[in-house]
């Protein structure tokens, strides 16, 4: 039983790094309706950022900040000069143009700062609390409680802000919120800086548990896909309890069936992603969209 527990404590750390990438995949896609490609990238390139300032003797916490600043207004200068000229176009040509994003950044990444593994520090200590015949790292419960705090922010930022209102009246309807004075452009603009924001969160997360480089957020990008499906594209909420329903999924999977072990994990998330479309494809906590008559 105790083996069981920490195959499940182990999936919950991972799932919750999963659950930062989905959380700005599924925000992304409420404010535009688009499914950008290029997250894990830009999540990528941010943390490269962060890199750098810690590289320079910044303290870690305060490159963070910084970080996020950076990130923030990059996702905003994106929204206004790549995705913008596109806005109305077909889902095609906005998929495109994402992908396009996502083979830019990373090749911008390994020209700027070489294709060669870097360490990252980790901002955690080392060790694990024992429980029960059970470890729990510190670095896990660090990434669940930043994880937890930015879904409290948002959350915050969302129910309590006249901004974050604003956001939601754009994702419900943009016509609407434009007729009622709100600047549906720069909330647009916002919506990515914020997605961007909470996308570097989650690169920072994942560097040093496995290492810096620029391929780092591939494997961890279909994860999130996979956790934005099984929640839902329309849901923050369901892109979290997604993300740590696929981490223990991916886990307990490796661990107890022959068949998959470590070599075949990545086929758990690609097989919740079929399975989620086949069986209810707005996800568990979505939406099915109605069209009228």
């Amino acid at each position: 039983m105790a083996g069981f527990l920490q195959q499940v404590v182990e999936g919950l750390g991972a799932g919750a790094i999963y659950a930062s990438l989905a959380l700005a995949l599924v925000l992304i896609y409420r404010f535009t309706g688009i499914v950008n490609f290029a997250q894990g990238e830009l999540a990528m390139f941010a943390t490269y950022i962060a890199w750098q300032f810690t590289h320079a003797g910044v303290p870690f916490w305060l490159a963070l900040v910084l970080t996020l600043a950076v990130a923030f207004a990059g996702g905003m200068l994106i929204e206004r000069v790549v995705i913008r000229p596109v806005e109305g176009a077909p889902e095609l040509t906005v998929v495109i143009v994402t992908v396009g994003l996502f083979i830019l950044v990373n090749a911008a990444a390994g020209w700027i700062w070489s294709f060669l593994i870097k360490d990252f520090p980790n901002p955690f200590p080392r060790g694990a609390l024992e429980a029960g015949g059970v470890g729990v790292a510190y670095s896990t419960l660090g990434v669940m409680g930043v994880v937890a705090a930015v879904m409290g922010l948002l959350y915050l930022l969302f129910r309590h802000t006249k901004i974050g209102l604003g956001m939601r009246a754009v994702a419900s309807g943009p016509e609407s919120a434009r007729l009622v004075g709100i600047r549906v452009g720069w909330t647009l603009a916002l919506g990515w800086g914020l997605a961007a924001t909470v996308g570097a969160v989650s690169g920072v997360l994942v560097a040093p548990l496995l290492f810096l480089e620029p391929n780092m957020m591939g494997g961890v990008l279909i994860y999130a896909f996979a956790a934005a499906t099984l929640g839902g594209f329309d849901s923050p909420a369901g892109a979290v309890v997604g993300g740590l329903v696929v981490g223990v999924a991916e886990t307990l999977s490796g661990a107890y069936l022959d068949f998959v072990g470590s070599d075949l994990k990545v086929g758990v998330p690609l097989a919740i992603i079929l399975g989620v479309l086949l069986l209810r494809p707005q996800g568990l906590f979505g939406r099915a969209a109605v069209e009228r008559a």
